[in-house]
């Protein structure tokens, strides 16, 4: 009997799906989305014109981008009724439930639901990346016990959703700060969680369904939740005199340390590089130069003992002491995540309705053949 080939384990190296969105050079550190360096959009656009050019594979002119950021902000007040379902739910929640949870809910409140032609499918990612915002921010507010700020449309879509979370309007440093964590996690190649909406979406069910699903594959600590990880790790490190020994000893242990590696970048990931810039200049602006400074001895040493096996810092090393600078809390930390994906997660949803065709892997069977039934009684 010939020998079968092992199956990728985690369809490692295997092409699942054709994109025009993002493209990654691993060894090199390169992200583009549509073509442009990450880079470039970082330091010139906006996550409202960068959403736009994953969705239509260009850059907007300026009366597109006019439309589409008002387009955008119509949708951000919540459909009458929901406000009470976000003030009904348990305190204790974890915001990440809720968003799952809230999302899918949002298809009862669609006349179509159901519809999934590219243009309604389109319509229906705006609604969802223009209330999930408005959801997280109205449950912290509850939970905290206080009042709900209901959304500016005179806002951008980062200025917004601080205003609401905090009850005051950011400081032009603070919504820039978070309009740039926005770009650089809208998109990335077929990680987990976009596989997981082209999955889903390639059996023609519905929008609410398939970014519903993709929320839930973001929230594994694999996954979207590794930056809750490293602000753990951070805290648990008392001083900056004390992050070397901290890291050493994990390294010693082969404990995993949070916010290094990637299955991707064998190199410094590029966003992490455009997110270490913003986090000091936001430590410094904020009085949390401790925590900056934690976080550059523990890549120093990362670097040094573990660079040569290709362990560098990704996205959510420095994404960690960004949004803590910006005032989120721990648990927040991947609903920003996902508020930014639900751009990457449309994008690839409207590529697969475009030219569909179910997803219908195989799995190699690795059991036994012919066995006997046993009665229970000889069990």
């Amino acid at each position: 009997m010939s020998a079968v080939a092992s199956a990728p384990k985690g369809l490692e190296g295997v092409v699942a799906a054709e994109t025009e969105m993002s493209f990654i050079d691993g060894q090199k550190g390169i992200l583009e989305y549509v073509g442009i360096p990450i880079g470039e959009l970082s330091s010139n656009s906006t996550f409202e014109e960068t959403v736009f050019l994953l969705w239509n594979k260009r850059l907007p002119k300026q009366n597109e981008l006019d439309e589409f950021t008002q387009n955008l902000r119509k949708r951000y007040e919540l459909p009458k009724g929901m406000e009470q379902r976000v003030t009904s739910l348990p305190k204790t929640a974890e915001p990440m439930h809720v968003l799952r949870t809230l999302v899918s809910s949002l298809a009862m409140y669609d006349s179509d639901p159901n519809a999934n032609d590219v243009d309604a499918a389109q319509d229906k990612a705006l609604n969802i990346l223009g209330h999930a915002p408005t959801i997280v921010a109205y449950f912290d507010r509850h939970r905290r016990g206080l009042d709900l700020v209901h959304p500016d449309t005179s806002l951008s879509f980062a200025e917004n959703f601080l205003y609401m979370l905090n009850g005051e309007k950011p400081t032009e440093t603070m919504a820039r700060a978070f309009d740039i964590c926005m770009i650089l996690h809208a998109d990335h190649g077929l990680n987990n969680s976009t596989f997981t909406t082209r999955v889903i979406i390639s059996t023609l069910s519905d929008v609410y369904s398939a970014i519903t699903g993709a929320i839930g594959s973001l929230r594994g600590p694999l996954h979207g939740g590794a930056n809750e990880g490293v602000m753990k790790m951070l805290n648990e490190i008392p001083t900056v005199d004390d992050a070397e020994a901290y890291i050493m000893g994990k390294i010693q242990r082969k404990d995993k340390i949070m916010g290094f590696g990637h299955r991707v970048y064998k190199t410094k990931d590029p966003r992490a590089t455009d997110l270490q810039s913003l986090a000091k200049k936001l430590a410094e602006d904020t009085g949390n130069q401790e925590l900056y400074a934690k976080s550059h001895i523990i890549e120093q040493v990362m670097e040094r003992e573990l660079g040569a096996k290709g362990i560098y810092p990704n996205v959510d090393f420095y994404s960690a002491t960004t949004y803590h600078c910006i005032g989120l809390k721990l648990d927040l930390f991947t609903p920003m995540f996902a508020l930014s994906r639900i751009g990457g997660w449309a994008g690839h949803m409207l590529e697969q309705l475009a030219d569909n065709r179910l997803y219908r892997p195989k799995a190699q069977y690795v059991g036994a053949h012919d066995q006997p039934y046993v009665a229970m009684s000889d069990r």
